[in-house]
């Protein structure tokens, strides 16, 4: 009889990828058994993943995560018969168990020792609850965020319809067909006339184009999962923090590609842990301001145009904006705070050492890493926004693409080089006249557009790019929010559908590009960053004489 090899590191990853949606799961039932004690459903649902994890673990063998799952079981059976007296203050326990299995599965699929010690600590609190008696002495063992990595961290699955499979693969074929069709028409030179072979190409074209419309619906997932994960967050913090709260989340039913759901998951949670720490006030002072005495905060996603808008406010006490310019005038962001508008002030807070706050705590700090949320959803070509009324709360917005794989992009040309500039940041284009023009060695300037001063930048000196300017130079006008500036190029090539590719190791972090695309020439262009070009260009503005 013939022996297969059983290949362990890809049977430890599909266990990692199914435990941590077990996991997740478990964890958003038991947040609601905590809201509703007696949800059997959740609690059915609870035992049956904790059933699954101990089977999968056995299977892996990873036997200390196996026998954690295993007294979780116990738990919650006799928890769901009503055998177990003070159920409801079991959550917390059961948490730290999703934690510590989360931990033991990464540590499993990665390679790396469990550790045997802290799970152990685990089952033997789960057996004294069991038993009705008090556990030893000592702290629960916790499992921080950052400690437990999602099981399967690195190449992450994707979860398909296999109708759209199907539809994938008819696509394929009628492609390959159309193709040979093309191909052969191509080869019997003389037979068929421009237009037949032009409307054979056409027919070509539009399958592939509806190929890549499904390959783009396929990598959508919605938001939910990742608002989901959050309430835990803020249940955690509220604990820690003696204070009483609520999370919110609307719109989880958003669907954005999945590179963009992976890179607003840690900005959201910063924002989040901002509010919790700094934004919402305590019990009595909220009553003292005659508020509800449980402070909300709101997770929001709705479709915005060709993107999304995905926004976290909370109801506290808002920011002092005061505060913020002179701390930014005292760094020399700013000449003079009293000449900061409220506007100019919330954005301010997204620069780095801008803070407000009287001490630096380990949950979260505000202007001591707001900025990396704005490089974060920056990186992911969207913007971020922030509004707020003292005494009434902060909403920070984010504007983010539903696919980072394509984009439509305006191409201009410098210096015989194409550079592509997202569509959704273009405003106008226009001539950038002999008046305000200045040196062609300038690097920057202050035009006049309908009698307000706008600076711009040249990108042929901003790029060090060799050769003069042309006589005549076309002027890009961009935004993002309130910002406008505009990009002095040589020529202006019009609106074009792109592929994005990253940038090599060697070109990451160039200020001003954010990734590059293949033209159909086969030239390679690169792609601007608006938002970093916009903070250079305003900055100069107001040292620059309007010309």
């Amino acid at each position: 009889m013939e022996e297969y090899e059983i290949d362990q590191a890809a049977l430890l990853s599909t266990f990692g990828v199914e435990a941590r949606d077990l996991l997740d799961d478990m964890e958003r039932r038991l947040l609601e058994l905590e809201r509703s004690p007696g949800d059997d459903d959740a609690l059915h649902a609870l035992f049956r993943a904790a059933h699954t994890v101990k089977g999968g673990a056995l299977m892996v063998r990873l036997d200390a995560v196996r026998g954690l799952a295993h007294a979780t079981e116990d738990l919650l059976e006799r928890w769901r018969d009503g055998r177990l007296p003070g159920a409801a203050g079991l959550v917390g326990l059961l948490l730290s168990v999703v934690d510590g299995l989360r931990r033991g599965i990464a540590d499993g699929v990665a390679g790396l020792p469990t550790d045997e010690n802290r799970l152990a600590a685990l089952r033997e609190r789960l057996r004294a609850t069991l038993e009705g008696r008090a556990p030893a002495a000592g702290d629960l063992p916790t499992f921080l965020t950052s400690d437990a990595v999602v099981p399967g961290d690195g190449p992450r699955p994707l979860r398909v319809e296999v109708g759209k499979l199907d539809r994938m693969l008819d696509l394929t074929g009628e492609i390959a067909i159309a193709r040979g069709r093309l191909t052969d028409m191509l080869e019997r030179e003389g037979a068929f006339s421009p237009d037949q072979i032009l409307e054979a190409h056409r027919e070509s074209d539009r399958l592939f184009l509806d190929l890549q419309e499904l390959v783009m619906k396929a990598r959508m997932v919605p938001l939910g999962p990742v608002f989901h994960q959050h309430q835990r967050t803020v249940r955690d913090l509220s604990a820690s923090l003696g204070k009483q709260l609520r999370l919110v989340a609307e719109g989880g039913d958003v669907e954005v590609d999945t590179a963009v759901v992976e890179g607003v998951r840690d900005p959201l949670g910063h924002m989040i842990r901002n509010a919790v720490d700094h934004g919402l006030e305590t019990a009595e002072e909220r009553r003292a301001a005659g508020k509800d005495p449980i402070g909300t905060i709101t997770l929001r996603a709705v479709h915005d145009g060709s993107g999304i808008l995905v926004e976290v406010a909370d109801d506290g006490r808002g920011l002092d904006l005061r505060a913020i310019a002179e701390k930014a005038a005292c760094i020399g962001l700013v000449p003079d705070a009293s000449r900061v508008t409220d506007a100019e002030a919330s954005q301010l807070l997204f620069e780095p050492g801008v803070s407000t706050s009287a001490e630096v705590t380990d949950i979260s700090g505000r202007g001591v890493g707001m900025d990396v949320v704005r490089r974060n959803v920056e990186a992911l070509r969207g913007s971020v926004e922030l509004h707020s009324e003292p005494g009434r709360g902060t909403r920070v917005s984010l504007r983010l693409p539903l696919t980072l794989a394509i984009i439509q992009g305006f191409r201009v040309e410098v210096a015989g080089d194409v550079y592509v500039i997202p569509l959704d940041a273009v405003a106008e284009c226009l001539d950038l006249k002999a008046t305000g023009q200045g040196a062609l060695d300038d690097a920057e300037g202050v035009m006049e557009l309908r009698g307000l001063p706008l600076p711009y930048l040249r990108l042929r000196r901003l790029l060090a790019l060799e050769g003069q300017a042309p006589g005549r130079e076309a002027v890009v006008v961009v935004g993002q929010g309130l910002a406008k500036a505009g990009l002095a190029v040589d020529r202006l090539l019009g609106e074009s559908q792109v592929v994005i590719k990253p940038l090599g190791r060697a070109f990451r972090g160039l200020a001003g590009i954010s990734g590059s695309a293949i033209l159909g020439d086969g030239r390679v262009a690169l792609i601007l960053d608006v938002p970093a070009l916009l903070r250079k260009a305003v900055r100069r503005q107001a040292a620059e004489p309007v010309l």
